[in-house]
């Protein structure tokens, strides 16, 4: 019965995560940046402006600026995944996963564009009366009460999708292996000291979090600057360090997402569904 269970979702998952999911996210991305009329590049000036407070108003609904929402957007973005998902798309699809990846997330500013303005055109109100937005709020508020049951549906998602907490494990283990084990402060990894590492996680995701939208964004606009500096120095180096490579590069990834070639298998499907999974992961 077990093994019945885990082969249903597995291939359940398989499902999803093949055609359906390329369908929606290119189809759909696709659609909204026509529908959209390109707004998202078009006024990719606006947008800018905007960050720069040139349209702040203090009577405007909300508790932070448009500033600070950017910074916890990026928070959950820019991360462990924009390095290991790329990794792990090449080695799954071949470098032309590489080129849906882009492509995946060019017509996904689209798709963002309508989630995000949706959140700020049908807010709700939590227990305490306090303006939330977000997808289960703006079901019920565009949709109507009855499609209530499909904001439940995905807050519950929400949550299961972030029970394996990537983050706390991928900075544990390098905390472990770079900066303790290293430097002699431990000799291996043990019970206590994923404990001892924990705790301080706790406390610390939990000195921001419960403090709210408003103080989410007050630390994330102070660190995600920070952050992003170094992300993108570090990029530019390891580019810079291999200048010469980067014509040949380019030709291989361009190549390879028409051919398919690099991958087991050899098939374009395998390649553009492993980029697009990667890139919506």
């Amino acid at each position: 019965m077990k093994f019945v269970k885990e082969n249903f979702l597995t291939n359940t998952a398989s499902f999803i995560w093949g055609y359906p999911l390329l369908i929606l996210l290119i189809g759909g991305g696709l659609f909204l940046t026509i529908h959209s009329r390109f707004i998202p590049f078009v006024y990719f000036r606006h947008a800018i402006n905007i960050l720069r407070g040139k349209y702040d108003n203090p009577k405007d609904p909300g508790y932070i600026n448009h500033y600070e929402a950017l910074s916890g957007a990026l928070s959950s973005t820019i991360g462990m995944g924009n390095i290991s998902g790329v990794a792990m798309a090449i080695v799954m699809g071949g470098p032309g996963a590489l080129f849906w990846m882009w492509i995946s997330a060019f017509v996904g500013m689209s798709t963002k564009f309508y989630t995000c303005s949706l959140s700020i055109m049908y807010r709700g109100r939590d227990s305490q009366n306090n303006v939330q937005g977000g997808p289960m709020y703006f079901i019920v508020e565009g949709l109507g009460k009855k499609w209530k049951p499909l904001g439940i549906f995905f807050s519950v998602c929400g949550l299961v999708g972030c029970l394996p907490v990537f983050q706390a494990n991928q900075l544990g283990q390098v905390l472990r292996d770079v900066v303790f084990i290293p430097n002699g402060l431990i000799a291996e990894r043990t019970l206590t000291v994923d404990l001892v590492i924990s705790t301080c996680l706790v406390i610390l995701v939990s000195s921001v979090i419960f403090g709210g939208v408003v103080r989410i964004g007050k630390v994330a606009s102070k660190l995600v600057p920070f952050m992003v500096v170094i992300y993108v120095i570090s990029v530019l180096w390891i580019i810079a360090t291999h200048i010469t490579e980067v014509p040949a590069i380019f030709s291989l990834i361009i190549t390879d997402a028409f051919t398919g070639k690099a991958v087991a298998g050899g098939t374009l499907g395998s390649v553009i569904i492993t980029g697009i999974r990667r890139a919506a992961f």
